[in-house]
């Protein structure tokens, strides 16, 4: 059974009519981890939003795409709002874009866990709490009383991964969650991200231009280039049997990282097992 099904995907840009996706079509399974990999500008990330409706105003697109049976493009902007964080969560590449910057991060919180459940403000904040004890955020609190501009990038993530367990959503989409962050953050955020799928069994889309990361935790393998789909298939498929030239250039470039992780982690391999 597939949580998500992209048809036909098609992303452009109706000033230039420069097409940026062209007819993508994939589908996420049940309680799976679909990593969809890349080098920047190869349209992960016009995907995602894509599959959000958060692309920017001047973009376009056509396609179908469901989640649990219901064609998201066909939904108004107002029953698309009702998916967004409840059945469909996004956590950003850049934890310090997803919070209003004038306003502490409770607040934030708050206001998206009311407008999906209508919890009172004591409710809201005794189940964030124990969701961001539950990712290893110390003084949850404190962290909640604090502007986003005051917490550390890999803080920031984590805030996100707790919303995500308290919103429990079917599907969750980690669009480059941990470029912006220093080595041992992405190392920790990732164990966040491999816990959050124990701990829920939802579908998840994982962005990534590392495949260290993508072998840790996805169970299939997307490989975007120039905006075309160029090659898919289990995770072990694509890092022993790549059919693509441009797959084989990935694996055999970007696996390099997990030495360097292999080191700093004194010998554990963020790959092996």
């Amino acid at each position: 059974m597939n949580s998500l099904e992209v048809s036909n995907l098609k992303v452009w840009d109706s000033r230039t009519g420069k097409v940026l996706v062209s007819n993508s079509s994939f589908q996420v399974k049940q309680g799976s981890c679909l990593a969809i990999v890349g080098e920047s500008g190869s349209g992960k990330s016009l995907t995602c939003r894509a599959i959000m409706r958060l692309n920017k105003a001047g973009l376009r697109q056509s396609g179908d795409i469901l989640l649990g049976g219901v064609n998201l493009t066909k939904l108004s902007e107002k029953e698309m709002r009702k998916k967004r964080g409840k059945q469909l969560c996004l956590i950003v590449q850049n934890g310090m874009r997803a919070f209003d910057p004038s306003c502490v991060v409770g607040v934030h919180l708050k206001e998206t866990l009311a407008w999906h459940f209508g919890w009172s403000r004591d409710d809201i904040a005794d189940r964030m709490k124990k969701a961001m004890e539950s990712v290893m955020l110390k003084d949850p609190i404190s962290v909640m009383n604090s502007y986003p501009h005051q917490l550390s990038g890999g803080m920031l993530q984590r805030v996100m991964i707790a919303l995500a367990i308290v919103l429990e959503p079917d599907v969750v989409i980690a669009d480059e969650p941990t470029t912006a962050l220093d080595t041992i953050s992405q190392f920790e955020v990732i164990e966040q991200f491999i816990q959050l799928r124990a701990r829920m069994g939802c579908s998840m889309i994982f962005v990534s231009h590392d495949l260290a990361v993508v072998k840790r935790i996805a169970d299939e393998v997307l490989v975007m280039k120039d905006g075309e789909i160029v090659e898919s298939g289990t995770t072990r498929d694509i890092f022993s049997l790549a059919r693509h030239e441009y797959t084989r250039y990935l694996v055999s470039t970007k696996l390099a990282l997990n030495h360097h992780f292999k080191k700093i982690m004194g010998g554990v391999s963020l790959v092996d097992n």
